[in-house]
């Protein structure tokens, strides 16, 4: 069986069930494991990946707002490799190479007719149903149901402890800066299960738009910053932006020093077997007397200013 993954999360779901050594290709987004780094790409970006997030915004805007593609799929590529199955998503087109990029692709294969298996992680539950089905796909059905067992039952330890801890702070999860987005999907269900009381999005959902004046009326007992794909050290130097706006300095997360910047990259926004590690951080962060699994200084940093 040979695999094209074309999803980061994917990737790590193929290679978490112990089916690396079948994968053959990967997006320009696939990174780890890092052994993964020496196959071949065949998607790349039509966009520059550089600059603030309120330039990445305005060009992914641009590029939609001609009805294209924010991917390009190369089938050239794809035909070399002779996959057996391509693993791809639907849940946002912006996030990934979506399914009908890939059909589009795929249509122009002559030799492998690959079958394509399509992701769709809109909450918790899903990540889960996902693992399940591309370990159907690869025809690991026992691996699938162990590696998910295992997942479910590291999250437990943290969600069954977190009801009767003292305090519950409520958090306001920011999944981008400019234009201000606050988390969806399945990040509400991690806050809550590491013991927070979740502001903004709603579980299921996708990640809704917000003001700015909003955060200042709610004014969260914490600030969790992690944009979609970026890592802790391009958040940070995006924070001026949040630091500048009107009512920050008046905000009890920044008054207690409860302001956090965490991967979301590597973490947050993979809907993979690393969310046990999201939320181990949030975990970290939201009751740091109780819960230490070691992301501090990686996963996650403290934010002053």
């Amino acid at each position: 069986m040979r695999i094209v993954s074309l999803i980061a999360s994917a990737t790590e779901i193929v290679h978490a069930l112990g089916q690396g050594n079948k994968q053959v290709g990967r997006s320009h987004e696939c990174d780890y494991p890092p052994s993964v780094k020496r196959l071949p790409q065949v998607t790349e970006p039509k966009f520059k990946l550089d600059g603030s997030s309120y330039e990445i915004d305005q060009r992914i805007k641009a590029i939609l707002q001609e009805g294209l593609s924010v991917y390009r799929v190369r089938a050239d590529k794809l035909n070399a490799l002779k996959p057996d199955i391509i693993i791809t998503q639907t849940q946002c087109a912006v996030c990934a190479v979506s399914y009908d990029d890939v059909a589009a692709a795929v249509g122009s294969l002559v030799s492998s007719k690959p079958k394509i298996v399509s992701l769709e992680p809109n909450s918790l539950d899903d990540i889960f149903k996902d693992i399940q089905r591309v370990a159907e796909a690869l025809g690991v059905h026992m691996e699938g149901l162990r590696l998910v067992a295992t997942l479910r039952r590291r999250m437990s330890i943290i969600a069954e402890a977190a009801p009767s801890l003292e305090t519950h702070p409520s958090v306001a999860y920011l999944e981008w800066i400019d234009p201000l987005m606050v988390a969806g999907n399945w990040a509400p269900t991690l806050v809550e299960m590491a013991g927070g009381i979740n502001l903004f999005g709603e579980a299921g959902k996708h990640s809704p738009m917000l003001d700015w004046a909003q955060v200042v009326e709610a004014d969260p007992d914490i600030l969790f910053v992690s944009p979609c794909g970026y890592t802790v050290e391009q958040t940070l130097a995006e924070m001026p932006t949040l630091q500048s706006k009107k009512g920050w300095e008046e905000l009890r997360a920044v008054q207690n020093d409860r302001v956090y910047v965490a991967d979301g990259n590597q973490f947050f926004n993979r809907p993979g077997p690393r969310v046990v590690e999201s939320l181990e951080i949030l975990a970290e962060i939201i009751h740091p007397e109780r819960f230490q699994f070691g992301h501090e200084g990686t996963g996650w940093v403290r934010y002053s200013g």
